[in-house]
């Protein structure tokens, strides 16, 4: 009840995530983790499970960072997971893959509310750009 971790290894087709291909992970309007604290989406390269580097320095996006995220025209947010920029006006949304290597990534939600707790809401699956 304090914390809950759902984990991407594979994408919405069960493919496992590599860089060489682009991703998209879309939280609908008003569906964004519910938490009474915080959630936070971190990057890491495989096999060593280690912090992506990279020019941003960013390894994580987390809901602080929602008031510089970029919203869908429908309210939503998606969030570009790739190794290369996805332009300069989405780059507020992106977290950077590793280059040429597979990665995970881990979504975090601290204290969660009952939505999450009791399967109400489930985390978006990760999409593979075509």
């Amino acid at each position: 009840q304090e914390a809950l971790y759902p984990i991407y290894r594979t994408d919405a087709d069960g493919k496992g995530l590599d860089s060489k291909h682009k991703y998209t992970l879309t939280f609908a309007k008003d569906q964004l983790p519910p938490v009474n604290a915080f959630w936070s989406l971190t990057m890491y390269n495989l096999p060593q499970s280690l912090l992506v580097d990279n020019k941003l320095n960013r390894y994580l996006i987390n809901s602080p960072m929602l008031p510089d995220l970029k919203r869908n025209g429908d309210g939503g947010v998606t969030l570009y997971i790739q190794s290369d920029s996805p332009g300069a006006d989405l780059e507020s949304n992106w977290l950077p893959a590793p280059k040429a290597s597979a990665f995970w990534m881990a979504l975090r939600l601290y204290w969660p509310k009952e939505g999450a707790l009791d399967g109400k809401w489930t985390a978006p699956k990760a999409a593979m750009v075509k």
